[in-house]
């Protein structure tokens, strides 16, 4: 008998017969028998490919799952006043359960899910996987891998949002009951957990797939359970009691994070630290490799439209004027106290953090120390000109710097104290970071809460606006801690005293043509700064002088930070986030009425 395709986001929405409708044409099986969409590698490989769509798109890492959900923590904030039905709702931690844009992230990672769920029941069961050649059956156990890896994500990035949530392993159309309760995320972890062992047998190397970035290779598969491992072992808001608490047996996932980073690590030729920081990011804006494959695993952008391309780059990123050859960037802001947790010899700082901006006439001016944007992302990097959004750059997932990070901080947990592999896998990172100047790197701790504390920062320094930070702040249980030291950084900030005190409280600049060729150090190099001593360089940290010199234009630095944008209640700094209820969002009203058996939860 023929089974229809059932889209489980669809029964756990309810909302409306057009939501549902939407689902089912993207999914394109709704008439097609489920043993038909298997019987050869070719549609085989069809339904995979439609497993990927569910990454993309402004519901997926085209924007939402990127660049709205991830923010904020202690380096970066969405941009506008609060209010707790949209973007800023989130970013704020003052969602309201009635927020549209926790509706349909929701629902396409669980579209992701049965997309998945449907792979992994008929791979096995398609008769090319019985009896088909054997390169066609490694061709299906490929795919199998796949599936697995890609449900994992899913269940990942739903956990690390929205805590315990549905599980569901098979089809939809094979279940008896479709209005799912809560699993507990332990369970779920310990299943992707075992998934992904299986898949790491069944995925090749990148070399041995001829596998792009945009496609799963074994790497990160590996990379992915490393991850996972870390979250299982860290800490999570539970349910009962409503309270932030560590998982249990934490050495167990220490080891294979360890175990998983060291098998990347092994096989340098797959995947190595690229030497130019900002030729990793350059390549997601053109869709190709860098040059040593650092980027394992990104989500690809293509199309042109809000279901397949991605907002990265206008959404977020350096900002262009409207009337610039470019417009865009601007709507994801990084703390003035963020670009201050780097040195001046750190050449992340100024791919990290955006001082400066595009305006009408394509030239750089400085913006105030409360408008600096996330650098890494920018139109202009693009062949994309005048006002399109879509701009086919591509959302890194997993970095080989972030698996030499994630191996340090499992090594230095599980022995008490770094070994001298997670030493030098840390000094790897910070080594080109510091590219010209190796001096300036400074020592790196031996014990292990030294070395704990030397990993937190940097990975703030390494991974800023790639949708990380706040979660690891969440699995460490720093979240609280890091939000109010922040707020005491940005008050000193605006008073100019502790570290703060040579910080400029005005600058004064000349504007230059902005070049996109030239990178992120010569843009800033090229403004013309007001200084009067020797080392230019030196410009964000001496104190300003009172009067504009003639012919330059004055921009407000420390000046910049009022009291409203520490603490407002519509301006100000994660100004509702509580501790023990608010590392989680809500799940969206609508969903949680139409599921009988689903609950909300975590004082929401």
């Amino acid at each position: 008998m023929k089974k229809t395709i059932i889209i489980l986001s669809c029964i756990l929405s309810l909302t409306t017969l057009n939501s549902c409708n939407d689902y089912l044409e993207a999914e394109n099986y709704s008439s097609v028998a489920e043993a038909q969409q298997f019987d050869s590698t070719a549609d085989t490989f069809s339904a995979l490919v439609g497993v990927y769509s569910q990454l993309a798109g402004d519901d997926g890492y085209g924007q939402r799952l990127s660049l709205i959900y991830p923010h904020s923590s202690d380096d970066f904030r969405t941009s506008g006043d609060y209010n707790c039905n949209d973007r800023r709702g989130i970013a704020t931690f003052g969602s309201c359960p009635t927020n549209t844009e926790l509706n349909k992230p929701f629902l396409k990672l669980y579209s992701g899910i049965e997309r998945a769920n449907l792979c992994i029941k008929n791979i096995p069961l398609s008769p090319v996987y019985q009896t088909g050649s054997d390169a066609d059956k490694k061709l299906m156990d490929r795919y199998l891998g796949e599936a697995l890896t890609l449900r994992a994500q899913f269940y990942y990035e739903l956990i690390r949002n929205w805590g315990d949530v549905p599980f569901q392993d098979k089809p939809s159309a094979d279940l008896e009951d479709l209005y799912l309760a809560k699993t507990d995320r332990d369970f779920i972890y310990e299943r992707m957990i075992s998934d992904l062992a299986q898949a790491s047998v069944l995925v090749p190397w990148r070399s041995e797939g001829s596998t792009t970035n945009a496609r799963i290779s074994k790497g990160f598969v590996k990379g992915l359970r490393a991850r996972i491992a870390l979250a299982r072992a860290g800490y999570s808001l539970r349910r009962s009691p409503q309270v932030m608490a560590q998982g249990s047996n934490p050495q167990t996932y220490y080891q294979i994070a360890l175990d998983e980073c060291k098998d990347i690590m092994n096989h340098t030729g797959e995947h190595s630290l690229n030497p130019s920081y900002e030729a990793v990011f350059k390549a997601l804006h053109s869709n190709s490799q860098d040059a040593t494959n650092e980027i394992i695993f990104c989500v690809g952008a293509f199309g042109g439209n809000a279901r397949t391309d991605s907002k990265i780059g206008y959404y977020n990123g350096l900002k262009h004027d409207d009337n610039s050859n470019w417009k865009g960037g601007g709507g994801i802001n990084a703390l003035p106290t963020y670009f201050y947790e780097f040195t001046k010899y750190d050449l992340r700082r100024d791919m990290n953090v955006g001082i400066f901006k595009v305006n009408n006439t394509n030239q750089a001016e400085l913006v105030t120390a409360i408008s600096f944007t996330d650098s890494k992302y920018r139109k202009s990097w693009t062949n994309i000109t005048g006002p399109s959004q879509n701009l086919a750059v591509d959302w890194p997932l997993l970095r080989f710097s972030d698996v030499l990070l994630m191996f340090a901080e499992a090594d230095n947990e599980i022995h008490g104290a770094p070994s001298a592999d997670a030493i030098n896998a840390v000094k790897a990172v910070r080594n080109r970071a510091y590219i010209g100047n190796l001096a300036q790197v400074g020592t790196i701790p031996t014990d292990k809460t030294g070395f704990f504390k030397y990993i937190v920062q940097e990975r703030l320094l390494e991974l800023g606006s790639e949708g990380i930070r706040k979660y690891d702040l969440i699995r460490w249980n720093l979240l609280d801690a890091k939000i109010t030291e922040t707020r005491q950084k940005l008050t000193a900030f605006a008073n100019g005293t502790g570290q703060y005190a040579n910080v400029p409280l005005n600058l004064y600049f000349k504007k230059s043509v902005y070049d996109p060729t030239k990178s992120a150090q010569q843009n800033i190099n090229d403004i013309d700064i007001y200084y009067t001593g020797g080392d230019k360089s030196q410009v964000f940290y001496m104190a300003s002088q009172d009067a504009t010199p003639t012919g330059y234009t004055k921009i407000a630095w420390r000046a910049a930070v009022l009291p409203t944008y520490i603490s407002d209640p519509v301006k100000g700094f994660a100004q509702y986030f509580q501790p023990n209820k608010r590392e989680l969002l809500p799940i969206y009203s609508d969903i949680i009425q139409s599921n009988y058996n689903l609950t909300q939860d975590y004082g929401y």
